[in-house]
């Protein structure tokens, strides 16, 4: 009984350390990068266009670690999102918030992206960004405009201005959460 419960108590701990596959997408210049920067090293740095991708670790709560894969957002690189998707346990998907012209497009990539099988399940956390900007669309409108009441997947909308960090550690932190209890931590 003993080693049964050994071998039990090592899948649970392997569950809490073993890293967790999160996609960080959206349209181009929506500040996926900035985002990715800032939370890894609390620093902005110049960015220019991602072309292909960055990873980074980041353990924003204890006890969870996110290898964060920010996936170029040009139109040319949106379709080589789902060669990414295989094993990935949440998304954070980056609205330009002050964007008005694309945000329907933003919408349609980001259905897009739920429509493939292994994305049915998955938490995602809206990130609007750049809320700092005075004509940026309130966390309400982007929800209405982007209709997320008619997606499936467990979802919540932060904004947050990645210059600056306001509200990143929020999202992210919620998204650890959500990954915990999938996999039965919590």
């Amino acid at each position: 009984m003993g080693v049964i419960l050994s071998k039990i108590s090592c899948i649970f701990e392997s569950l809490r350390y073993d890293p967790a596959r999160i996609l960080l997408l959206g349209l181009d210049s929506v500040g996926k990068t900035t985002i990715l920067y800032k939370m890894h090293l609390n620093q902005t740095l110049p960015t220019l266009p991602t072309i292909g991708f960055n990873v980074e670790t980041l353990e924003p709560v204890e006890g969870l670690r996110l290898h964060v894969w920010d996936i170029g957002g040009q139109d040319k690189l949106r379709g080589i999102w789902k060669f990414y998707l295989k094993n990935c346990e949440g998304l954070f998907y980056v609205v330009d918030s002050s964007d008005r012209e694309r945000i329907e497009l933003a919408r349609n990539e980001l259905y897009n992206l739920l429509d493939f099988e292994d994305m049915k399940k998955i938490p995602v956390i809206i990130i609007a960004n750049k809320q700092d900007i005075e004509s940026s669309m309130s966390l309400n409108d982007i929800e209405k405009f982007m209709r997320l009441n008619e997606i499936k997947n467990p979802y919540h909308v932060y904004g947050t201005c990645a210059t600056t960090g306001e509200g990143l550690v929020k999202a992210f932190s919620h998204m650890t959460e959500m990954i915990k209890e999938n996999r039965g931590l919590v």
